[in-house]
């Protein structure tokens, strides 16, 4: 252990000491610059004072218990639902500010994506879904890949020669 004053080694028991108002650890020599000596407190004795004086914290539980809004993972976003959004707003006569009081959400969010800045979230798609009484998720279309039997993937990226051969076997082919 070291002297927090000098920094030197402390051998036998270290004192403790208020030296200008900081409660130090410190060595004998250092000892003498302090006035008031004072004791560490054990923990377990500091955290059963205060276990006995604590209150359990209390839960407010609602009324009504909220409910969980649980999106299926294979739906996803329709298109221009921004523009869908926007209208259907427009269409209940609320302003950004009176839509998001309703759904718990800031205007500035539902701007950003009225205006396509912002993607919503599955949780604030289905908010807006209620209040706006509209379809924003579909099921997930699924893509398909068209595989021919011809082209064979490309083992590397082309490099600028690859485009130069690909470029000079198409005017060849044109002749």
């Amino acid at each position: 252990m070291r002297c927090e004053v000098c920094g030197r080694k402390i051998y036998g028991n270290p004192h403790r000491v208020i030296i200008e108002g900081a409660k130090l650890t410190v060595c004998g020599e250092c000892a003498k610059l302090g006035t008031i000596r004072w004791e560490k407190t054990k923990p377990k004795a500091f955290m059963a004072k205060y276990k006995k004086t604590a209150k359990p914290p209390t839960l407010i539980t609602p009324s009504r218990k909220p409910q969980r809004i649980l999106v299926d993972a294979a739906l996803e976003l329709v298109e221009h639902f921004d523009v869908k959004i926007r209208q259907a707003r427009e269409k209940l006569g609320f302003s950004h500010e009176e839509l998001g009081k309703k759904i718990a959400e800031k205007a500035s969010v539902l701007k950003k994506i009225e205006t396509g800045k912002m993607i919503p979230d599955n949780k604030l798609t289905a908010k807006l879904e209620h209040a706006l009484r509209i379809k924003l998720l579909v099921p997930a279309k699924e893509e398909k890949i068209i595989q021919t039997k011809t082209l064979k993937p490309p083992s590397r990226e082309l490099t600028l020669g690859d485009l130069i051969q690909l470029n000079k076997k198409k005017t060849e082919e044109k002749k």
